[in-house]
């Protein structure tokens, strides 16, 4: 839903919601038009004056449910960190959380910065190389909260990204393979969850850590495809070296699988026994899904896994 509806857009429901009208041309958001105002029949143009919208009875509290916590949170942090946050930003969900990712990670980044479209590329993931080059303010946002004037022309020979959303008093520690979940920290912390971010195929950085930081359990969250399973035996690897197991995610069901050859994916199932994957690093149910996985030439991506229903289903938080 939220990812339906740009800056922009989210602007003029909360005037909306404030103001019980709006003049900005919200109308011409597919969701708000469809959903708003064709099916649900919360917001109608103004009898006299159609250029102007009007909330109807019921939209208040949808939005305190729908819109209310999102908007605030985003209008909190344009406010931190001092960026522009007006009607004319077409900034999308994943733009919103990419940005507030780098404001609240800008020291690591900074500390292995490389060229824009690594960048672009790890950071907004799947939208490409050239990203944040074809979205001028989207760029010039990003700068900003680098506090830098442009990305370096070369990558750094050893860049070893390692994020961590903290929280007070943690009860398990996930590493993710993607940067998805730690774009949203919040929903984590609060049910005490610490989050890491290595850099997906470099785990060199987890050869680093002290024992002692490694006391709480410990769990992977990654694609399950041929490349995210063997960066979790190569991880798995890296911990049994220091007396520590950790457990890996699974998916609920197969329902949101993508075929092999989705856009943008680039691992594919190797034409060997159990695709090359070390099987003795995964239980008899976890080869079960990999098997109907290589089967069926499909995978399971991060983000459509749902890790705070997992953790409850196995009665961690």
């Amino acid at each position: 839903m939220k990812k339906d509806v740009e800056w922009k857009y989210l602007i003029g429901l909360n005037q909306l919601y404030k103001n019980e009208k709006t003049n900005l041309k919200i109308g011409n958001n597919s969701f708000i038009k469809q959903i708003l105002m064709k099916q649900k029949k919360l917001i109608k143009p103004k009898m006299g004056n159609p250029k102007i919208l009007e909330a109807k009875y019921g939209f208040k509290a949808y939005y305190e449910k729908e819109f209310l916590d999102y908007f605030e949170y985003y209008s909190n942090f344009f406010e931190k960190a001092g960026l522009e946050s007006n009607a004319h930003k077409t900034y999308n969900e994943d733009d919103l959380k990419s940005l507030a990712f780098i404001y609240y990670q800008k020291d690591q980044l900074k500390k292995n910065l490389t060229t824009e479209y690594t960048f672009s590329a790890r950071v907004f993931k799947g939208k490409g190389a050239k990203y944040l080059t074809n979205k001028p303010s989207l760029r010039n946002a990003v700068l900003q909260l680098l506090d830098i004037d442009e990305f370096p022309e070369k990558d750094p020979k050893n860049a070893q990204w390692r994020f961590v959303v903290d929280c007070e008093n943690p009860k398990l520690v996930v590493i993710c393979e993607n940067i998805a979940c730690l774009k949203v920290p919040y929903e984590y912390k609060q049910n005490n969850i610490e989050l890491w971010y290595v850099g997906g195929n470099n785990t060199n950085p987890l050869k680093d850590i002290p024992a002692k930081k490694i006391e709480l359990p410990l769990f992977y969250f990654c694609d399950w495809d041929h490349h995210g399973l063997s960066i979790f035996s190569r991880i798995k690897g890296i911990f049994k070296e220091k007396g520590k197991e950790i457990t890996l995610i699974e998916p609920t069901t197969l329902d949101d699988a993508l075929p092999v050859n989705s856009p943008h994916h680039k691992s594919k199932w190797r034409k060997k026994e159990f695709s090359g994957l070390k099987s003795e690093d995964f239980s008899k149910q976890q080869q079960d899904i990999i098997n109907n996985l290589i089967q069926d030439d499909i995978w399971v991506e991060e983000e459509s896994m749902d890790l705070l229903e997992s953790l409850k289903t196995i009665s961690l938080i």
